[in-house]
């Protein structure tokens, strides 16, 4: 949004005065003193303050403008949607186009990295309003790949039953490694925990001492349908 130029008596004034023109309040503005006035010497030589002022991006108007910009210099075309959720405090990002594999990457690593720097500049100077989490998405691949996590960690999680050996999993970040323990939580005969420093840091699937045997004996029967 452009900067429009007020001056008045004083910078309070010159704000209110900013307010009314945009149609919006006092805390949803930005702007820069361009001249702090002066009040001359009885009155001779008064100089009014004045501002520069523009009303403040919404979370989504930031996160479209900053992609928009990082894109344009990619030479691609993405169309790009947001919503915010102010009960869970979570941005919503979706990005639409051809060949967004180029965005998501191996793994969803390139997707991830669009995903971290969206998030430090919508979080940026927001130190006394709280974080806000970013969920940056295209061609539902979250979802997918959290299809694909919870059958890798089932199917693991069969597997360490069977071979009474835990299973460590490759590198992930960690929203996938709440993915796996999430799937796995409730589990009977194995559990999680997650090993090494980032970014190898990594999950271990293994056997529950307790509840995997019974009467001394492994259950293989009761441990296959978990």
């Amino acid at each position: 949004m452009e900067m429009i130029t007020i001056s008045a008596k004083t910078e309070d004034e010159a704000t209110i005065k900013a307010a009314m023109q945009l149609q919006t309040t006092r805390d949803k503005l930005e702007y820069e003193v361009i001249d702090k006035g002066s009040a001359g010497f009885l009155g001779i030589g008064a100089r009014p303050v004045i501002i520069r002022v523009k009303k403040k991006m919404s979370l989504e108007d930031v996160a479209i403008d900053f992609l928009n910009q990082l894109f344009e210099t990619m030479n691609m075309t993405v169309q790009i949607t947001a919503s915010y959720n102010g009960e869970e405090r979570e941005l919503s990002v979706n990005m639409e186009g051809t060949d967004m594999g180029v965005l998501i990457g191996k793994r969803g690593q390139t997707l991830d990295s669009l995903q971290y720097l969206v998030s430090l500049v919508v979080n940026k100077n927001r130190e006394d309003e709280g974080h806000i989490r970013v969920k940056l998405d295209t061609e539902n691949y979250r979802e997918r790949r959290k299809e694909t996590l919870e059958n890798l960690a089932k199917n693991i999680a069969y597997k360490v039953k069977r071979t009474k050996k835990p299973v460590s999993l490759e590198p992930m970040n960690p929203y996938e490694r709440r993915i796996i323990h999430s799937s796995l939580q409730n589990d009977k005969y194995v559990t999680t925990r997650s090993e090494g420093e980032e970014p190898f840091r990594h999950i271990v699937i293994f056997l529950k001492k307790e509840g995997f045997r019974r009467g001394g004996r492994y259950n293989e029967a009761a441990a296959s349908k978990q």
